[in-house]
Protein backbone atom coordinates (compact mmCIF):
# COMPACT_ATOMS: atom_id res chain seq x y z
CA UNK A 1 0.00 0.00 0.00
CA UNK A 2 2.79 2.75 0.70
CA UNK A 3 4.41 1.92 -2.57
CA UNK A 4 1.16 2.65 -4.55
CA UNK A 5 0.55 5.67 -2.34
CA UNK A 6 4.47 6.82 -3.23
CA UNK A 7 3.56 6.34 -6.86
CA UNK A 8 0.23 8.47 -7.14
CA UNK A 9 2.10 10.88 -5.36
CA UNK A 10 4.76 11.16 -7.80
CA UNK A 11 1.77 11.10 -9.92
CA UNK A 12 -0.01 13.76 -8.48
CA UNK A 13 3.47 16.23 -7.89
CA UNK A 14 3.95 15.98 -11.76
CA UNK A 15 0.57 16.87 -12.95
CA UNK A 16 0.03 19.55 -10.08
CA UNK A 17 2.90 21.69 -10.17
CA UNK A 18 2.11 21.77 -14.31
CA UNK A 19 -1.65 22.51 -13.69
CA UNK A 20 -1.95 24.26 -10.82
CA UNK A 21 -0.89 27.62 -9.83
CA UNK A 22 0.86 28.06 -6.22
CA UNK A 23 -0.95 29.16 -3.96
CA UNK A 24 1.21 30.70 -1.18
CA UNK A 25 0.61 30.91 2.54
CA UNK A 26 -0.26 34.49 4.20
CA UNK A 27 2.15 34.69 7.24
CA UNK A 28 0.29 35.45 10.66
CA UNK A 29 0.40 35.20 13.85
CA UNK A 30 -3.09 34.77 14.38
CA UNK A 31 -4.13 31.48 15.59
CA UNK A 32 -7.89 29.87 15.29
CA UNK A 33 -10.25 30.71 17.99
CA UNK A 34 -12.02 28.05 20.00
CA UNK A 35 -15.05 27.10 17.82
CA UNK A 36 -18.56 27.74 19.50
CA UNK A 37 -21.03 25.29 19.96
CA UNK A 38 -24.08 27.88 18.88
CA UNK A 39 -27.93 26.79 20.60
CA UNK A 40 -29.33 28.21 17.50
CA UNK A 41 -28.36 26.62 14.46
CA UNK A 42 -29.28 29.68 12.49
CA UNK A 43 -26.78 32.04 14.26
CA UNK A 44 -26.26 35.56 12.94
CA UNK A 45 -21.92 35.92 12.01
CA UNK A 46 -23.14 39.37 10.32
CA UNK A 47 -20.90 42.55 9.23
CA UNK A 48 -22.30 46.02 8.76
CA UNK A 49 -21.21 47.72 5.60
CA UNK A 50 -23.09 50.31 4.91
CA UNK A 51 -20.75 52.79 3.56
CA UNK A 52 -19.16 50.22 1.11
CA UNK A 53 -20.22 51.81 -1.72
CA UNK A 54 -18.60 55.33 -0.59
CA UNK A 55 -15.56 53.86 -0.41
CA UNK A 56 -15.42 52.23 -3.69
CA UNK A 57 -16.43 55.62 -5.14
CA UNK A 58 -13.25 57.03 -3.63
CA UNK A 59 -10.97 54.36 -4.83
CA UNK A 60 -10.93 51.78 -2.48
CA UNK A 61 -10.17 47.95 -3.31
CA UNK A 62 -10.62 45.09 -1.22
CA UNK A 63 -8.33 41.96 -1.34
CA UNK A 64 -8.54 38.50 0.11
CA UNK A 65 -6.11 37.40 2.81
CA UNK A 66 -3.74 36.05 0.13
CA UNK A 67 -3.78 39.78 -2.19
CA UNK A 68 -6.35 38.42 -4.85
CA UNK A 69 -8.86 41.33 -5.63
CA UNK A 70 -12.19 40.43 -4.95
CA UNK A 71 -16.34 41.72 -4.34
CA UNK A 72 -15.90 42.57 -0.55
CA UNK A 73 -19.24 40.88 0.13
CA UNK A 74 -17.17 37.61 -1.61
CA UNK A 75 -14.04 37.85 0.37
CA UNK A 76 -16.89 38.31 3.54
CA UNK A 77 -18.69 35.56 2.84
CA UNK A 78 -15.84 33.24 1.78
CA UNK A 79 -14.65 33.96 5.62
CA UNK A 80 -18.02 32.83 7.22
CA UNK A 81 -20.02 36.29 7.42
CA UNK A 82 -23.99 35.25 6.55
CA UNK A 83 -25.74 38.49 7.33
CA UNK A 84 -25.03 41.55 6.59
CA UNK A 85 -26.67 45.08 8.27
CA UNK A 86 -27.11 48.29 6.72
CA UNK A 87 -28.17 51.51 7.72
CA UNK A 88 -31.05 53.51 5.96
CA UNK A 89 -31.38 57.53 6.38
CA UNK A 90 -34.36 59.13 4.98
CA UNK A 91 -32.26 62.20 2.96
CA UNK A 92 -29.38 62.89 3.46
CA UNK A 93 -28.07 65.43 1.53
CA UNK A 94 -28.45 69.22 1.38
CA UNK A 95 -30.77 71.20 -1.15
CA UNK A 96 -28.44 71.01 -3.48
CA UNK A 97 -27.74 67.44 -3.25
CA UNK A 98 -24.54 67.21 -1.59
CA UNK A 99 -24.36 64.04 0.65
CA UNK A 100 -23.52 64.61 4.37
CA UNK A 101 -21.27 61.73 4.80
CA UNK A 102 -21.25 58.59 6.24
CA UNK A 103 -21.37 56.34 3.23
CA UNK A 104 -24.66 58.62 2.20
CA UNK A 105 -26.65 55.78 3.48
CA UNK A 106 -30.20 56.67 1.64
CA UNK A 107 -33.08 53.50 0.66
CA UNK A 108 -30.83 53.51 -3.09
CA UNK A 109 -26.90 52.53 -1.38
CA UNK A 110 -29.30 50.01 0.43
CA UNK A 111 -30.71 48.11 -1.93
CA UNK A 112 -27.47 48.23 -4.36
CA UNK A 113 -25.57 46.75 -1.08
CA UNK A 114 -28.85 44.20 -0.27
CA UNK A 115 -28.54 42.64 -4.54
CA UNK A 116 -24.39 42.21 -3.85
CA UNK A 117 -25.34 40.41 -0.36
CA UNK A 118 -27.75 38.39 -1.98
CA UNK A 119 -25.58 37.41 -4.58
CA UNK A 120 -23.06 35.45 -2.48
CA UNK A 121 -26.03 34.23 -0.14
CA UNK A 122 -25.96 36.01 2.71
CA UNK A 123 -29.34 37.85 4.28
CA UNK A 124 -30.01 41.32 4.96
CA UNK A 125 -30.61 43.68 8.04
CA UNK A 126 -32.04 46.71 7.17
CA UNK A 127 -31.89 49.27 9.83
CA UNK A 128 -33.97 51.96 9.55
CA UNK A 129 -32.79 55.36 11.73
CA UNK A 130 -35.85 57.72 10.73
CA UNK A 131 -33.58 60.34 10.74
CA UNK A 132 -31.67 62.52 7.79
CA UNK A 133 -28.04 61.08 9.79
CA UNK A 134 -26.81 59.50 12.62
CA UNK A 135 -29.29 58.68 14.98
CA UNK A 136 -27.91 57.26 18.17
CA UNK A 137 -28.62 57.93 22.11
CA UNK A 138 -27.70 61.27 22.28
CA UNK A 139 -29.60 62.51 19.22
CA UNK A 140 -32.59 61.39 17.73
CA UNK A 141 -33.71 63.71 15.25
CA UNK A 142 -36.63 63.50 12.57
CA UNK A 143 -35.60 63.50 9.30
CA UNK A 144 -35.66 67.74 7.67
CA UNK A 145 -38.75 66.86 5.71
CA UNK A 146 -40.94 65.41 9.06
CA UNK A 147 -40.50 68.11 11.38
CA UNK A 148 -43.17 69.69 12.77
CA UNK A 149 -45.09 66.43 11.95
CA UNK A 150 -47.85 65.47 15.02
CA UNK A 151 -46.45 62.43 16.57
CA UNK A 152 -49.44 60.47 14.64
CA UNK A 153 -48.53 62.32 11.51
CA UNK A 154 -45.14 61.37 12.12
CA UNK A 155 -46.36 57.16 12.90
CA UNK A 156 -47.89 57.38 9.00
CA UNK A 157 -44.74 58.58 7.67
CA UNK A 158 -42.84 56.15 9.28
CA UNK A 159 -44.63 53.50 7.88
CA UNK A 160 -44.81 54.70 4.60
CA UNK A 161 -41.24 54.98 4.30
CA UNK A 162 -40.87 51.81 5.86
CA UNK A 163 -42.72 50.26 3.53
CA UNK A 164 -41.89 51.67 0.41
CA UNK A 165 -38.03 51.53 1.48
CA UNK A 166 -38.20 47.56 1.83
CA UNK A 167 -40.18 47.04 -0.96
CA UNK A 168 -37.19 49.26 -3.30
CA UNK A 169 -34.68 47.14 -1.82
CA UNK A 170 -36.32 43.76 -1.93
CA UNK A 171 -37.02 44.76 -5.76
CA UNK A 172 -33.45 45.06 -6.39
CA UNK A 173 -32.59 41.18 -5.48
CA UNK A 174 -31.77 41.82 -2.02
CA UNK A 175 -33.00 38.25 0.72
CA UNK A 176 -34.20 40.74 3.57
CA UNK A 177 -34.65 38.87 6.82
CA UNK A 178 -34.67 41.62 9.73
CA UNK A 179 -35.88 45.27 9.93
CA UNK A 180 -34.67 47.50 12.73
CA UNK A 181 -37.23 49.91 13.59
CA UNK A 182 -35.09 52.70 14.90
CA UNK A 183 -31.45 52.86 15.89
CA UNK A 184 -29.69 52.83 19.34
CA UNK A 185 -33.36 54.31 20.25
CA UNK A 186 -32.14 54.10 24.29
CA UNK A 187 -33.68 57.46 24.61
CA UNK A 188 -35.95 58.13 22.05
CA UNK A 189 -36.91 57.98 18.56
CA UNK A 190 -37.76 60.13 15.16
CA UNK A 191 -37.40 63.37 17.87
CA UNK A 192 -39.70 61.83 20.08
CA UNK A 193 -39.56 60.28 23.72
CA UNK A 194 -42.75 59.97 25.83
CA UNK A 195 -43.10 56.33 25.58
CA UNK A 196 -46.53 56.40 24.45
CA UNK A 197 -45.52 58.07 21.57
CA UNK A 198 -42.16 56.29 21.10
CA UNK A 199 -44.54 53.13 21.00
CA UNK A 200 -46.79 54.59 18.20
CA UNK A 201 -43.58 54.86 16.18
CA UNK A 202 -42.19 51.57 16.86
CA UNK A 203 -45.34 50.03 15.47
CA UNK A 204 -45.94 52.00 12.78
CA UNK A 205 -42.28 50.65 11.46
CA UNK A 206 -43.61 47.34 12.70
CA UNK A 207 -46.89 46.98 10.94
CA UNK A 208 -45.20 48.24 7.52
CA UNK A 209 -42.28 44.88 8.04
CA UNK A 210 -45.67 42.83 8.90
CA UNK A 211 -47.26 44.28 5.89
CA UNK A 212 -44.22 43.41 3.57
CA UNK A 213 -43.03 40.03 4.84
CA UNK A 214 -44.77 38.28 7.83
CA UNK A 215 -41.65 36.27 7.95
CA UNK A 216 -39.59 39.27 8.33
CA UNK A 217 -37.61 40.10 11.90
CA UNK A 218 -38.52 42.90 13.36
CA UNK A 219 -35.88 44.54 15.95
CA UNK A 220 -35.68 46.76 18.43
CA UNK A 221 -32.33 48.42 19.33
CA UNK A 222 -31.49 49.95 22.49
CA UNK A 223 -27.70 50.30 23.70
CA UNK A 224 -25.85 50.81 27.04
CA UNK A 225 -26.06 46.79 28.47
CA UNK A 226 -23.98 47.91 31.68
CA UNK A 227 -26.60 49.68 32.84
CA UNK A 228 -28.50 46.24 33.62
CA UNK A 229 -31.49 47.77 35.34
CA UNK A 230 -32.19 50.52 32.86
CA UNK A 231 -32.22 47.91 29.93
CA UNK A 232 -34.42 46.04 31.92
CA UNK A 233 -36.78 49.07 32.61
CA UNK A 234 -36.81 50.04 28.96
CA UNK A 235 -37.85 46.42 28.25
CA UNK A 236 -40.54 46.34 30.66
CA UNK A 237 -41.91 49.69 28.76
CA UNK A 238 -41.76 47.63 25.42
CA UNK A 239 -44.17 45.32 27.13
CA UNK A 240 -46.23 48.08 29.16
CA UNK A 241 -46.84 50.04 25.40
CA UNK A 242 -47.53 47.01 23.63
CA UNK A 243 -44.80 47.82 20.73
CA UNK A 244 -44.34 44.50 18.34
CA UNK A 245 -41.26 43.32 18.31
CA UNK A 246 -39.48 39.79 17.78
CA UNK A 247 -36.18 40.58 18.39
CA UNK A 248 -34.20 42.90 21.62
CA UNK A 249 -30.82 44.22 20.15
CA UNK A 250 -28.40 46.16 22.02
CA UNK A 251 -25.11 47.40 20.70
CA UNK A 252 -21.82 46.69 22.54
CA UNK A 253 -18.52 48.34 22.71
CA UNK A 254 -16.48 47.37 25.44
CA UNK A 255 -14.82 50.44 25.77
CA UNK A 256 -18.20 51.59 27.20
CA UNK A 257 -20.47 48.84 27.75
CA UNK A 258 -19.65 47.01 30.31
CA UNK A 259 -18.97 43.20 30.55
CA UNK A 260 -19.56 40.03 28.76
CA UNK A 261 -21.90 38.64 31.34
CA UNK A 262 -24.01 42.33 31.69
CA UNK A 263 -24.45 41.59 27.90
CA UNK A 264 -25.79 38.07 28.71
CA UNK A 265 -28.16 39.41 31.10
CA UNK A 266 -30.31 42.16 29.62
CA UNK A 267 -30.80 40.02 26.56
CA UNK A 268 -31.48 36.93 29.35
CA UNK A 269 -34.01 38.86 30.78
CA UNK A 270 -35.87 39.91 27.70
CA UNK A 271 -35.72 36.35 26.45
CA UNK A 272 -37.06 34.74 29.75
CA UNK A 273 -39.44 37.25 31.02
CA UNK A 274 -40.89 38.36 27.34
CA UNK A 275 -39.94 35.35 25.16
CA UNK A 276 -37.99 37.50 22.52
CA UNK A 277 -34.91 36.30 20.63
CA UNK A 278 -31.30 38.64 21.65
CA UNK A 279 -28.54 40.11 19.64
CA UNK A 280 -25.91 42.59 19.28
CA UNK A 281 -26.37 44.70 16.53
CA UNK A 282 -23.00 46.26 16.91
CA UNK A 283 -19.72 45.54 17.80
CA UNK A 284 -16.03 46.50 16.90
CA UNK A 285 -13.06 46.42 18.25
CA UNK A 286 -9.53 47.34 16.92
CA UNK A 287 -6.63 45.52 15.85
CA UNK A 288 -3.86 48.26 16.41
CA UNK A 289 -3.72 51.84 17.77
CA UNK A 290 -1.98 53.52 14.69
CA UNK A 291 -4.25 55.72 12.38
CA UNK A 292 -3.93 55.46 8.70
CA UNK A 293 -5.98 58.54 7.16
CA UNK A 294 -5.04 61.37 10.09
CA UNK A 295 -8.56 61.56 11.22
CA UNK A 296 -8.88 60.88 15.14
CA UNK A 297 -10.08 57.07 15.52
CA UNK A 298 -12.56 56.06 18.27
CA UNK A 299 -9.64 54.18 20.15
CA UNK A 300 -6.39 55.40 19.97
CA UNK A 301 -3.97 56.04 22.35
CA UNK A 302 -5.07 57.66 25.35
CA UNK A 303 -8.74 57.34 24.38
CA UNK A 304 -10.77 54.44 25.39
CA UNK A 305 -7.61 52.33 25.27
CA UNK A 306 -7.97 51.17 29.02
CA UNK A 307 -10.67 49.49 31.44
CA UNK A 308 -11.57 46.75 33.22
CA UNK A 309 -13.58 45.14 30.41
CA UNK A 310 -11.00 45.39 27.51
CA UNK A 311 -10.21 41.97 28.26
CA UNK A 312 -7.58 41.73 25.14
CA UNK A 313 -4.88 42.77 23.30
CA UNK A 314 -5.26 45.80 20.74
CA UNK A 315 -4.12 43.36 17.75
CA UNK A 316 -5.31 40.89 14.94
CA UNK A 317 -5.50 38.44 17.39
CA UNK A 318 -7.31 40.41 20.05
CA UNK A 319 -9.73 41.57 17.42
CA UNK A 320 -10.71 37.91 16.52
CA UNK A 321 -10.51 36.84 20.10
CA UNK A 322 -13.55 40.13 21.15
CA UNK A 323 -15.88 38.46 18.29
CA UNK A 324 -15.57 35.55 19.40
CA UNK A 325 -15.95 36.55 23.12
CA UNK A 326 -19.52 38.75 22.03
CA UNK A 327 -21.00 35.85 20.04
CA UNK A 328 -20.19 33.15 23.06
CA UNK A 329 -22.13 35.76 25.23
CA UNK A 330 -25.46 36.04 23.04
CA UNK A 331 -24.72 32.56 22.65
CA UNK A 332 -25.57 31.67 26.18
CA UNK A 333 -28.42 33.72 26.13
CA UNK A 334 -31.47 31.46 27.89
CA UNK A 335 -33.56 29.08 25.79
CA UNK A 336 -31.33 29.11 22.71
CA UNK A 337 -32.72 32.65 21.98
CA UNK A 338 -29.72 34.25 21.30
CA UNK A 339 -29.77 35.12 17.61
CA UNK A 340 -26.29 36.72 16.27
CA UNK A 341 -24.00 38.97 16.60
CA UNK A 342 -23.38 41.66 14.14
CA UNK A 343 -19.56 43.52 13.45
CA UNK A 344 -19.84 47.17 12.87
CA UNK A 345 -18.28 48.90 9.59
CA UNK A 346 -15.60 46.08 9.36
CA UNK A 347 -14.43 47.20 5.77
CA UNK A 348 -14.22 51.23 6.85
CA UNK A 349 -10.91 51.83 5.95
CA UNK A 350 -8.89 54.72 4.45
CA UNK A 351 -9.13 56.73 1.16
CA UNK A 352 -5.68 57.23 1.06
CA UNK A 353 -3.26 56.17 3.40
CA UNK A 354 -1.27 58.74 5.12
CA UNK A 355 1.13 56.14 7.44
CA UNK A 356 5.10 57.46 7.45
CA UNK A 357 4.10 60.55 5.50
CA UNK A 358 5.77 63.67 6.63
CA UNK A 359 5.78 67.40 5.76
CA UNK A 360 4.36 68.29 1.96
CA UNK A 361 3.65 64.20 0.90
CA UNK A 362 1.59 63.85 4.25
CA UNK A 363 -0.06 67.64 3.36
CA UNK A 364 -0.90 66.37 0.22
CA UNK A 365 -2.62 62.98 0.48
CA UNK A 366 -4.64 64.44 3.70
CA UNK A 367 -6.31 67.16 1.07
CA UNK A 368 -7.09 64.55 -1.12
CA UNK A 369 -8.77 62.34 1.57
CA UNK A 370 -10.65 65.07 2.48
CA UNK A 371 -11.35 65.69 -1.26
CA UNK A 372 -13.04 62.22 -1.52
CA UNK A 373 -14.46 62.59 2.24
CA UNK A 374 -16.34 65.39 0.98
CA UNK A 375 -17.53 64.57 -2.98
CA UNK A 376 -18.40 61.00 -1.94
CA UNK A 377 -20.02 60.77 1.35
CA UNK A 378 -16.99 57.96 2.51
CA UNK A 379 -15.82 59.87 5.61
CA UNK A 380 -17.74 59.57 8.69
CA UNK A 381 -19.44 62.89 8.25
CA UNK A 382 -18.85 65.62 5.05
CA UNK A 383 -18.74 69.44 5.66
CA UNK A 384 -22.67 69.70 4.07
CA UNK A 385 -23.78 68.12 7.18
CA UNK A 386 -23.87 70.92 8.73
CA UNK A 387 -27.44 71.99 7.20
CA UNK A 388 -28.45 69.56 9.08
CA UNK A 389 -26.94 68.70 12.10
CA UNK A 390 -24.40 72.07 12.70
CA UNK A 391 -23.02 71.39 16.59
CA UNK A 392 -21.94 67.56 16.04
CA UNK A 393 -21.41 66.60 12.12
CA UNK A 394 -20.93 69.86 10.81
CA UNK A 395 -18.47 70.86 12.64
CA UNK A 396 -16.38 67.84 13.43
CA UNK A 397 -16.58 66.17 10.14
CA UNK A 398 -14.18 64.50 9.02
CA UNK A 399 -12.73 60.26 7.64
CA UNK A 400 -13.00 57.23 9.61
CA UNK A 401 -12.66 56.72 12.89
CA UNK A 402 -12.49 53.43 12.62
CA UNK A 403 -10.33 52.40 10.11
CA UNK A 404 -8.04 50.48 12.72
CA UNK A 405 -11.23 47.96 13.73
CA UNK A 406 -12.05 47.16 10.29
CA UNK A 407 -11.23 43.49 9.07
CA UNK A 408 -9.02 44.70 6.34
CA UNK A 409 -5.96 46.79 6.08
CA UNK A 410 -5.02 49.93 4.89
CA UNK A 411 -4.64 48.81 1.47
CA UNK A 412 -7.77 47.07 1.62
CA UNK A 413 -6.12 43.36 2.38
CA UNK A 414 -7.76 41.37 4.59
CA UNK A 415 -6.53 40.78 7.58
CA UNK A 416 -6.42 37.34 8.99
CA UNK A 417 -8.89 37.87 12.10
CA UNK A 418 -11.81 37.97 9.38
CA UNK A 419 -11.44 34.46 9.71
CA UNK A 420 -13.29 34.41 13.42
CA UNK A 421 -16.49 34.60 11.33
CA UNK A 422 -16.11 30.96 10.35
CA UNK A 423 -13.43 29.69 12.86
CA UNK A 424 -15.93 30.17 15.55
CA UNK A 425 -18.14 27.07 13.32
CA UNK A 426 -17.00 23.50 14.24
CA UNK A 427 -15.14 21.55 12.38
CA UNK A 428 -16.15 19.49 9.65
CA UNK A 429 -14.71 16.37 8.30
CA UNK A 430 -13.25 16.59 4.96
CA UNK A 431 -13.18 20.47 5.03
CA UNK A 432 -9.82 21.59 5.03
CA UNK A 433 -10.42 25.14 3.14
CA UNK A 434 -13.28 25.88 6.12
CA UNK A 435 -15.99 26.98 3.60
CA UNK A 436 -18.45 24.55 5.43
CA UNK A 437 -18.49 22.40 2.67
CA UNK A 438 -16.98 18.97 1.58
CA UNK A 439 -16.26 19.01 -2.06
CA UNK A 440 -13.35 18.24 -5.03
CA UNK A 441 -11.91 22.03 -3.54
CA UNK A 442 -11.01 20.27 -0.26
CA UNK A 443 -9.61 16.95 -2.53
CA UNK A 444 -7.20 19.22 -4.43
CA UNK A 445 -5.71 20.74 -1.31
CA UNK A 446 -5.10 17.73 0.05
CA UNK A 447 -3.33 16.26 -3.18
CA UNK A 448 -0.86 19.45 -3.21
CA UNK A 449 -0.35 19.19 0.57
CA UNK A 450 0.88 15.56 -0.15
CA UNK A 451 3.37 15.99 -2.68
CA UNK A 452 4.84 19.42 -0.84
CA UNK A 453 3.18 22.29 -2.74
CA UNK A 454 2.17 25.16 -0.68
CA UNK A 455 -1.45 26.22 0.54
CA UNK A 456 -3.08 28.80 2.27
CA UNK A 457 -4.37 26.20 5.01
CA UNK A 458 -2.89 25.74 7.80
CA UNK A 459 -2.36 22.66 9.96
CA UNK A 460 -5.00 22.38 12.33
CA UNK A 461 -7.40 22.76 9.32
CA UNK A 462 -5.22 19.83 6.93
CA UNK A 463 -5.81 17.76 10.12
CA UNK A 464 -9.62 18.17 8.92
CA UNK A 465 -8.87 15.81 5.95
CA UNK A 466 -8.61 12.39 7.83
CA UNK A 467 -11.64 11.46 6.71
CA UNK A 468 -10.67 7.55 6.96
CA UNK A 469 -9.31 7.91 10.60
CA UNK A 470 -6.25 6.36 9.47
CA UNK A 471 -4.35 8.88 11.29
CA UNK A 472 -2.55 10.58 8.09
CA UNK A 473 -3.88 13.18 5.78
CA UNK A 474 -2.57 11.88 1.92
CA UNK A 475 -4.05 11.16 -1.02
CA UNK A 476 -6.61 8.48 -0.03
CA UNK A 477 -7.95 10.84 1.80
CA UNK A 478 -8.57 12.62 -0.76
CA UNK A 479 -9.76 9.74 -3.32
CA UNK A 480 -12.69 9.40 -0.66
CA UNK A 481 -13.59 13.22 -0.89
CA UNK A 482 -13.80 12.92 -4.34
CA UNK A 483 -16.36 10.00 -4.07
CA UNK A 484 -18.00 11.66 -1.29
CA UNK A 485 -18.93 14.84 -3.41
CA UNK A 486 -19.59 12.12 -6.23
CA UNK A 487 -22.52 10.86 -4.28
CA UNK A 488 -20.33 6.93 -4.22
CA UNK A 489 -19.86 5.23 -1.26
CA UNK A 490 -17.41 6.83 2.12
CA UNK A 491 -16.41 7.28 5.04
CA UNK A 492 -19.51 8.10 7.27
CA UNK A 493 -17.50 10.51 8.97
CA UNK A 494 -16.94 13.05 6.23
CA UNK A 495 -19.17 16.20 6.58
CA UNK A 496 -20.14 15.39 10.19
CA UNK A 497 -18.92 18.18 12.91
CA UNK A 498 -15.95 17.51 14.92
CA UNK A 499 -16.72 16.45 18.27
Amino acid sequence: MKAVKTLLSLLLAAVLVAAVPTVHAVESDYTAVEPIRFNNPDFIRGMDVSSVISLEQSGVKYYDENGVEKDLFRILSENGVNYIRVRVWNRPYDAEGKGFGGGNSDVEKAAEIGRRAAKYGMKLLVDFHYSDFWADPGKQKAPAEWSGLSVAQKAQKVYDFTLGALTAIKNAGADIGMVQVGNETTNGVCGVYDWADRAQIFNAGASAVRAFDKDVLVAIHFTDPQKTDVIKWLTDQLDVYKVDYDVLATSYYPYWHGSLSNLTAVLDYAAEKYGKLGMVAETSYANTLTDTDSHPNTVAVGANDQGADLLWDFSVQGQADEVRGVMNAVNNVSGGKGLGVFYWEGAWITVGDTTGLQGDALTEQIEKNKTLWEENGSGWAASYSAAYDPDDAGKWYGGSAVDNQAFFDSKGRALPSLRVFRDVLPAIWGDVDGDRTVDVSDAAIIQRYEVGIPTAVGEAQIACGDVNADGEVDVLDATWIQRYDADLPAPERIGTEIM
